[in-house]
């Protein structure tokens, strides 16, 4: 009954665009999900709803779909990324570009695709629940998940180590806000993607003029998130640091440098305008949000209980005309 589900869904793809002339659809799953979970299937189908004729691919790292849920916890972020670019460029569908969906980890994994390639184009973007400041704990796993608990343990064993840095994929977004030196010098993705790097010479000017090369960015965090820490990295924000590492010197207009925050109370949350990478623009965030293409969203559940919070985005902002 499953295969016989997904074959029904994914032969639905290859009639969708011929006969209309409205952007195709990307979807990338997160921690512990599959491109071809229950799940996933139901919500392509109700975006087909929404937007009928439209092609709809789910990313995928290895069409077993148990080797591609392996693939959410144990891998190489930065392969599967190159991997994902030659998928995508591969499908006749998404030729001229397309919208994405990123659920959770693959939001920040949809931006390094964004930075990195954006070849076909992405315009819409949407990601919910997403570390785009990465997490600063590993989240407790579901019972009896074994595959997420031993991930868990060696992660946190050391988190910045060679091996969890090349085979770990949490780690890979793992940012200690009290080591932020340790995190730019050994961490191997998102240090990367954010630009986040001691050796401002060393900053990626092509993943800034990507990311800003988009429509509209649209943020979404989850109210009563307990998975992603902070859940503010959602929509770019991070616990402030407890060391003195001055990443940003004062700024003219009064906001306060990232490296030397106030902590009042348990912990200080650092909005996205007053990050570094926001404040000199090292990603292109800068220039999305004066043109106003950045929309922070909020889902009032828990993490990625998407219950009456995304047809309103998917309605607005994916399925668009060329």
């Amino acid at each position: 009954m499953f295969i016989a589900l997904l074959c029904v869904a994914l032969a639905g793809y290859a009639i969708a665009v011929p006969t209309n002339d409205i952007r195709p659809l990307v979807v990338w799953h997160g921690l512990g999900d599959t491109y071809a979970s229950r799940g996933l299937i139901q919500f392509e189908s109700e975006v087909k709803k929404l937007h009928p004729g439209i092609f709809v691919h789910s990313v995928y790292i290895d069409r077993d779909v148990e080797e591609d849920k392996r693939a959410t916890f144990y891998g190489n972020v930065n392969a599967q990324i190159d991997l994902v670019a030659e998928q995508l460029g591969s499908i006749p569908e998404l030729g001229r570009g397309f919208d994405a969906i990123g659920f959770s980890q693959g939001g920040q994994f949809l931006r390094g695709y964004v930075e990195r390639y954006n070849d076909p184009p992405v315009y819409n973007l949407i990601t919910f629940g997403s570390q785009h400041m990465g997490i600063s704990d590993i989240p407790p796993c579901r019972s009896l998940d074994f595959l997420c608990e031993i991930a868990r343990r060696a992660a946190k064993a050391g988190v910045y180590s060679e091996w969890a840095q090349e085979h770990l994929v949490q780690a890979q977004y793992f940012r200690d806000p009290n080591q932020l030196g340790l995190y730019m010098t050994l961490n191997s993705f998102l240090a990367d993607i954010n630009n986040e790097l001691m050796l401002p010479a060393a900053r990626n000017v092509t993943y800034a003029n990507n990311l800003a090369s988009l429509e509209n960015l649209i943020l979404v965090l989850f109210a009563q998130d307990k998975t992603v820490i902070p859940k503010e990295s959602a929509w770019f924000g991070s616990e402030a640091p407890l060391e003195e590492f001055d990443t940003l010197s004062t700024q003219s207009d009064g906001q306060r440098p990232l490296g030397k925050p106030q902590r009042a109370g348990a912990r200080t949350i650092v909005p996205m305008k007053l990050q570094p990478l926001y404040v000199e623009d090292y990603i292109g965030l800068r220039r999305l949000d004066e043109r106003g293409t950045i929309t922070l969203q909020t889902c009032p559940g828990e993490h990625m209980d998407l219950t009456g919070c995304w047809e309103d985005l998917v309605r607005k902002w994916v399925g668009g005309p060329f």
